[in-house]
């Protein structure tokens, strides 16, 4: 078998055999494929597609492709959530302690934030003293004693997936569903869970532009888990403007405890309750998601969706202390407010320039490599449908740095539209 002969299979259109793709895999992990030849076959996937079969045994062979964890010895049906990556979005921070005081074990292995999408690691770890790198016998016992435990990912959990994702994020071929559903579910089925939850997310700080490429990937990817013995479920969210009003991480954290508080901006809560009910429901928690909704609501108000958030950061070695102080943790030192020029409505607040604006004040890294200022981020004000008057504040950005925040400050303005 040749790479050569697979890239022109798939050039002229032609569906890829299990062993096609086996081989493909295999030699990519082991570094006997070289970078260009994946590379083409990845931008001919992207122009000629793959079918359901192929995506799902592109999907299999990437999750055996390193290690795979195996939670059946620990109690209940273990459920994991997984965003499709978008602006503001801080619901593990809610969801994970949240399912675990109503009674549903949440095993979830999360990666850190590159470009605008925000990684749950970097959120939780500016919490000060808190460690995502859990060995897996402190990461079982947590999750079995406590209901939840968010660790980073090993590097042995889908390595080819790793390396394909890092050719594609610098090779344009990103925003393609059978790669992008194979990469997501590659992970999850690799995880181990017995049921996963997704949220897809479609608008101008997703990677799926409309609604109907993101019904597509989300149908795609239920498709696969179930063939693989997995519940499954999902949600189609809007992520045409940023998930709440918190963009960052510290501040993340700070809008997530709010939430736990039975605060939190409305859409935020939505979206929380919409994937916490198809997580109760598909861990056997409740008969119907209607019933789910009492529920959930019940532990948020008497405190114990809190006090499972307060455990979880003390078991990972952070310090809780801050949740009990009005300012929650401390944000940038620099920060200036974006006021409104006109009388208006707004009507839009695009997510992609305030993730570019959060990005460029430090809350994000642009490489692997690069470090991240905790502190930094924007928060919005207004949001879609409300009115303004001129001189009212429509979002504050926050930094480490005065020259980064002059910088950012009229990147953010533009992403408001006042009529």
């Amino acid at each position: 078998m040749r790479m050569f002969d697979i890239i022109d299979k798939k050039k002229h259109g032609l569906a890829l055999t299990k062993e096609e793709i086996a081989y493909f895999v295999k030699g990519v992990t082991s570094g006997e494929i070289p970078d260009y030849q994946t590379t083409a076959l990845l931008m001919a996937i992207c122009f000629k597609g793959m079918t359901d079969e192929e995506t799902a045994e592109l999907t299999l062979e990437m999750a055996h492709s390193g290690d795979e964890m195996d939670l059946s010895h620990l109690s209940g049906i273990k459920v994991d959530k997984h965003s499709t990556g978008g602006i503001g979005d801080k619901t593990t921070l809610i969801l994970g302690p949240l399912m675990a005081a109503c009674g549903l074990p949440v095993v979830k292995m999360s990666g850190r934030g590159l470009g605008l999408t925000g990684g749950t690691i970097d959120k939780l770890e500016s919490i000060p003293g808190l460690s995502c790198a859990l060995s897996m016998d402190d990461f079982f016992k947590q999750v079995e004693e406590l209901g939840v435990a968010v660790a980073s990912q090993t590097q042995a959990l889908a390595p080819c997936d790793k390396k394909l994702y890092a050719l594609r994020d610098t090779t344009a071929t990103v925003d393609c569903i059978p790669l992008i559903a194979s990469s997501i579910m590659s992970k999850k089925l690799a995880s181990g869970s017995d049921a996963i939850v997704l949220d897809v997310k479609y608008g101008s700080g997703a990677f799926m532009k409309t609604r109907e490429d993101a019904q597509k990937l989300a149908e795609i990817m239920v498709a696969i888990g179930t063939h693989c013995g997995r519940r499954m479920d999902y949600v189609i969210s809007d992520m045409e403007q940023p998930l709440g009003q918190a963009v960052g991480n510290s501040i993340e954290v700070n809008e997530a405890v709010m939430t736990l508080k039975g605060q939190g901006p409305k859409d935020l809560r939505d979206v929380v309750y919409q994937l916490g009910a198809k997580m109760l429901l598909v861990g056997d928690i409740v008969a119907t998601e209607e019933e789910a909704y009492p529920l959930m609501q019940e532990h948020l108000q008497d405190g114990s969706a809190l006090a499972k958030f307060r455990e979880m950061i003390q078991r990972q070695g952070g310090d809780p202390s801050f949740m009990d102080t009005e300012e929650l943790l401390p944000l940038g030192e620099f920060s200036e407010e974006i006021r409104s020029d006109i009388d208006g409505v707004v009507a839009k607040v695009q997510a992609d320039v305030i993730g570019h604006t959060a990005l460029d004040l430090g809350a994000g890294r642009a490489t692997k490599d690069e470090s991240i200022d905790p502190g930094s981020g924007v928060f919005v004000y207004k949001k879609v449908g409300d009115p303004v008057k001129k001189g009212e504040i429509l979002a504050k950005i926050y930094s480490g740095s005065k020259e980064k925040l002059f910088a950012a400050e009229k990147e953010c303005r533009e992403a408001f539209l006042i009529n």
